[in-house]
C-alpha cells in the first residue's frame, strides 16, 4: 500500500477505499495464477464469512483446492504482538492503537465449525506453533 499510496499510513487510510482497489487487483491476479495451477495464498483480511464465502467459491470455480488456516489467538497475544510490532515500524506502517485493535476484533467473524467443513483438508502437515 505504502508503494502505491505513500503518505496514506494511518489505519482510516488503511482501511479506506485505496485498500479495496488493492485488494481487488490481488484478487484477479491470483485467480489468474490458480488458473495457471500456481498455488495462492490470500493473506489479506477475510473478515467476514461473506468475504470468505466469497473467495472460496471463486477460486474453486477457477479450478482450486481452497484451505482456510485459521489461528484462533486470544486477544493480549494479539496485542502483546501488535505492541512488539509497533516498537519498531517498517517505513510505510502505522502504529495501531489498543482500542484500535479491539475495535476490529469485534469485526471479525470467526470461522464456524461448519464454515471450516466447507474447505478442503490441508495436504501438508499441520503447524502447531507459531512464534
Amino acid at each position: 500500500m505504502h508503494k502505491l499510496y505513500p503518505g496514506i499510513s494511518t489505519p482510516e487510510a488503511e482501511t479506506g477505499p485505496c485498500r479495496g482497489r488493492v485488494e481487488s487487483l490481488q484478487w484477479q491476479i491470483a485467480l489468474r495464477a490458480i488458473r495457471l495451477q500456481c498455488n495462492v495464498v490470500v493473506d489479506w483480511g477475510v473478515w467476514s464469512r461473506a468475504e470468505r464465502d466469497a473467495c472460496r467459491n471463486e477460486a474453486r470455480a477457477a479450478g482450486a483446492l481452497v484451505v482456510l488456516c485459521f489461528l484462533d489467538v486470544p486477544f493480549d497475544e494479539l496485542w502483546d504482538r501488535v505492541s512488539r510490532r509497533n516498537a519498531e515500524l517498517p517505513v510505510g506502517a502505522f502504529e495501531i492503537s489498543r482500542p484500535d485493535l479491539l475495535r476490529w476484533s469485534k469485526l471479525f467473524e470467526p470461522p464456524t465449525a461448519e464454515e471450516l467443513a466447507l474447505y478442503d483438508r490441508q495436504s501438508y502437515p499441520a503447524v502447531t506453533a507459531l512464534t
